[in-house]
């Protein structure tokens, strides 16, 4: 017979079940993968801000997406310490773990909803690119970013209310950190509601992502067709394919996650699967656009000329 602990304080972590051969070298991964995504997200956002010539609406819709990357692995620095600590130490309050699940919850949504805005600014580059200063002005990038995070609040924000209304009766979170659907699986109680609005949730944001993508891109390639100017096409196709590169990897990361859910007895490679739907995106996202992008080459070519004299 199961023994029950209703609304414990205190819950522990299943995590990484490795091997000790492996520890150490997976633990140095994950360090050093966090320690690029840091240093590289928050190297494009201050190269963004500090040169005017990057103060266009696209790099500014950009850094809305490097501090969702940095606020999205603030799950690892947890993550490679309880790497070194026994299971039955690997412990978190719960009040932490609300807050954790609130924050993944957040920046994932927030991956979709910023991508959508950077699509309709392409979108109006390419289609309509002699109003595109008057459409995409510091109102509409304000207006943009406020509803891309605003969203995601309020979504995210239902989706946990209906989880911390919920008794607990089990302590023990399965899975590598604190979400959602780990926090409403420790309750007893009916969880339907959950489980219908999570469902919900899940369907429209992926049905408005995928359906901005697919609208967008086929006016920007049906524009790109009928017009003849091969230096303005080929500026499109160079900017779209970045963008493009950048949704579909996040795509694929978080549709493996959702697809191993299904199959509980490769509960290990979910937790891998869900460790790489953080590092694999933050990772390339800064590299994808840097070396895509001329403005940050050719900042970044200055730099070195100017480093050497110093």
């Amino acid at each position: 017979m199961e023994n029950y602990t209703y609304n414990s304080e205190t819950l522990q972590l299943e995590g990484l079940n490795v091997s000790e051969d492996f520890t150490y070298p997976l633990f140095l991964f994950l360090f050093f993968s966090y320690l690029f995504i840091i240093v590289a997200n928050l190297s494009i956002a201050v190269l963004v801000f500090i040169d005017k010539n990057l103060h266009q609406p696209m790099y500014l819709l950009f850094c809305n997406l490097s501090v969702n990357d940095i606020l999205g692995n603030s799950i690892l620095p947890r993550l490679l310490v309880n790497m070194l600590l026994p299971p039955s130490e690997r412990l978190i309050s719960y009040y932490e773990c609300v807050v954790q699940a609130f924050t993944i919850s957040m920046c994932s949504t927030c991956s979709h909803t910023v991508l959508m805005i950077m699509a309709f600014d392409r979108y109006v580059a390419i289609c309509n690119p002699l109003r595109y200063a008057v459409i995409m002005t510091n109102k509409m990038l304000i207006k943009l970013t406020v509803s891309a995070w605003g969203v995601a609040f309020v979504l995210v924000g239902i989706l946990l209310g209906l989880t911390i209304r919920l008794n607990r009766c089990r302590t023990v979170i399965r899975g590598l950190y604190c979400n959602n659907a780990s926090l409403f699986k420790l309750s007893c109680e009916n969880v339907v509601i959950n489980n219908i609005y999570g469902l919900t949730f899940t369907v429209v944001l992926f049905t408005s992502s995928i359906g901005t993508m697919v609208l967008t891109y086929t006016k920007i390639t049906a524009i790109c067709l009928t017009r003849k100017n091969k230096s303005l096409n080929s500026k499109a196709l160079k900017t779209c394919s970045t963008h493009l590169a950048v949704y579909l990897i996040m795509l694929l990361s978080g549709f493996s996650i959702i697809i191993l859910h299904r199959f509980p007895q490769y509960s290990d490679y979910r937790k891998f699967a869900s460790i790489l739907y953080h590092i694999i995106p933050s990772s390339l996202n800064p590299i994808i656009y840097g070396m895509q992008s001329k403005e940050i080459r050719r900042f970044l070519s200055k730099s070195k000329t100017v480093l050497p004299s110093l």
